[in-house]
C-alpha cells in the first residue's frame, strides 16, 4: 500500500512541550502512523508516514494546538513503509546546533521561494553554502555550492568562524533538505553580522517537487532520513541504499566495490571496521537469511 510521508516543522515557543509528547504518541499510534517527531521547549519537528486518512488526522490534531494552527508539511510518497516504529522524543533542540541564542522566532533570513532560487544562486555575488553534513552532500547539491565538510550541524558555527567573514561575503544563500537546518543557520549568520542572509524555503524536498528537471540546477539525489535513503525529481525514490554497517549512503558504483558486502561493510567503512563488528554484522545476516527461508506459519481456525 503506498505511504504518505509528511515533513513538518515550525519554531515556535512551547514550554509545555514535554507535556504533549503522551498526547501525541497516542493518537499517531491510534492512526496506525510511523515515524520520528521531535518536540523541544523552541518548536516541533517530524517525519511521519501512513495512510492519506491517517496523516490527515493526526495533523488535524497537531493543527488544533492555536500555536501550531499554521504547521506547513511537504508530502511524498513511498511504495512501502519507511519506518518501522513511532517515536516522539523530547529534545533541548528540534536541530541540533549548539548556540543557545540563537532563536529563528526572534530573527531569520530571507525566504526564497523555489522559483526564485535559481535566479540567487547564478548570481556570482551570492555564496551559496549547503548546510547539511558531508555524506548527504556527496550525493547531491546545487551546481556551485560550497561544501562545510561538517560531520554534523554542530560543526557548522566553527566552520563559519574558520571561513566565512561579513564584510568579505555579503550576500550568502543557504539550503538544506527541508529547511529547518537553514532557519537555525541563518539566525546565527545574522547574530555573527552578516547583512544579507536568504535560504530556500521548503528547502531541497520543496525545490525538486516544483522545479522541472529541465529548469533545474540541482545534481544527483537528495538523501532523507527514512528507508527511501534518497529522492530525486518529483520526489521519486532514488537509487541509493543504505550500508547497515556504518549508514552511509552506498550507490550503484559502490555496490559494484570489491569492499561492498550486502549488510556488511561498503567502501566507506570497509577500512575502518573492526573484527568484532564484522562478525555482529555477518550474524545478522545470516539470521535474515534464516528468517527468509522459514515457511510462514499458517493460522489454524478454532472449532466452535
Amino acid at each position: 500500500m503506498t505511504q504518505v510521508v509528511a515533513t513538518f516543522y515550525k519554531f515556535v515557543k512551547l514550554p509545555d512541550f514535554a507535556e504533549q509528547q503522551a498526547p501525541i504518541l497516542a493518537v499517531c499510534q491510534a492512526q496506525g502512523i510511523k515515524g520520528t517527531i521531535l518536540l523541544a521547549a523552541e518548536g516541533i519537528n517530524g517525519t511521519i508516514a501512513g495512510t492519506r486518512q491517517a496523516i490527515d488526522a493526526v495533523l488535524a490534531v497537531l493543527r488544533s494546538d492555536p500555536r501550531l494552527s499554521d504547521l506547513e508539511h511537504r508530502e511524498s510518497y513511498a511504495t512501502s513503509p519507511p519506518f518501522d516504529r513511532m517515536k516522539v522524543r523530547l529534545k533541548r533542540e528540534i536541530v541540533t546546533l549548539g548556540v543557545p541564542e540563537v532563536d529563528p522566532t526572534e530573527q531569520v533570513g530571507t525566504y526564497v521561494s523555489p522559483t526564485e532560487w535559481n535566479d540567487l544562486i547564478a548570481d556570482p555575488t551570492v555564496l551559496v553554502i549547503d548546510t547539511r553534513n558531508d555524506y548527504e552532500v556527496e550525493i547531491g547539491t546545487f551546481k556551485g555550492a560550497h561544501n562545510p565538510e561538517t560531520e554534523s550541524f554542530r560543526d557548522f558555527p566553527t566552520y563559519v568562524q574558520h571561513h566565512l567573514d561579513p564584510a568579505k561575503h555579503p550576500k550568502v544563500a543557504m539550503f538544506c533538505t527541508g529547511g529547518i537546518r537553514c532557519e537555525k543557520a541563518s539566525s546565527f549568520l545574522l547574530n555573527q553580522g552578516f547583512q544579507q542572509v536568504y535560504h530556500l524555503k521548503g528547502g531541497i524536498l520543496k525545490y525538486l517537487e516544483e522545479v522541472p528537471p529541465e529548469q533545474s540546477l540541482w545534481q544527483g539525489e537528495c538523501f532523507v532520513f527514512d528507508q527511501r535513503v534518497a529522492v530525486s525529481h518529483g520526489l521519486d525514490a532514488g537509487t541509493h541504499e543504505m550500508c547497515r554497517s556504518c549508514g552511509h549512503p552506498v550507490s550503484d558504483e559502490d555496490t559494484s566495490s570489491p569492499h561492498y558486502q550486502k549488510g556488511i561493510s561498503c567502501p566507506h567503512c570497509f577500512d575502518t571496521l573492526t573484527p568484532e563488528k564484522r562478525a555482529r554484522q555477518e550474524e545478522k545476516q545470516r539470521q535474515l537469511k534464516l528468517a527468509q527461508t522459514r515457511p510462514i506459519p499458517r493460522c489454524k481456525m478454532k472449532r466452535k
